[in-house]
């Protein structure tokens, strides 16, 4: 399994929090058009805080200094050979994005409210599969795991305060290669 991170990144908007989720690039080789948070693979030598900050910057042009990072959740290992360390980050003040074009096609500020809706998470049986296959809804469509997974722990652990695991949680087939 080869190291990664994603970063989740809160953010102050003019009426509440938000975490940037971004919808990957239509050309990338893996999981390209699929919802993501800022991530991507640990390099030899780097903690996951720094992998994270770095990816930040590459994928979104914002530069974070060490200490905006809160935290980490746990290790979700992945059907495609990751094991994926998530990374809590507070940007601080709204700032302007800059995308990086070949890694990115947009860019959302998902209000944190959104995580907290009654019908989250939603929870899918399988054939074959001993678990659930998690997926958060927002807005009008629904992210899939291993992302829903992240960000459903960030809402536990971190809105609600509650112990939650997520390593379990199945993955769809199509985040599998």
């Amino acid at each position: 399994m080869r190291p990664a991170c994603e970063c989740s990144v809160i953010i102050p908007t003019r009426d509440r929090a938000a975490v940037l989720v971004t919808l990957r690039a239509a050309s990338l080789r893996a999981h390209a058009g699929q919802f993501a948070l800022p991530g991507g693979r640990i390099d030899a030598g780097e903690t996951p805080e720094q992998a994270a900050l770095r990816e930040l910057h590459e994928e979104l042009g914002l530069a974070l200094p060490p200490h905006a990072v809160c935290g980490r959740l746990d290790d979700m290992p992945t059907r495609s050979g990751y094991v994926i360390t998530p990374v809590v980050v507070w940007a601080g003040v709204a700032r302007v994005l800059h995308p990086h074009a070949a890694e990115v096609a947009r860019v959302h500020r998902l209000p944190l409210t959104e995580l907290l809706r009654p019908d989250a998470p939603l929870l899918d049986d399988v054939a074959g599969q001993a678990n659930p296959t998690l997926r958060m809804p927002v807005g009008s469509i629904w992210i899939a795991a291993p992302t829903a997974a992240m960000l459903y722990q960030f809402r536990e652990v971190c809105l609600l305060e509650r112990p939650t695991r997520v390593a379990h949680f199945e993955h769809p087939r199509f985040a599998w290669s």
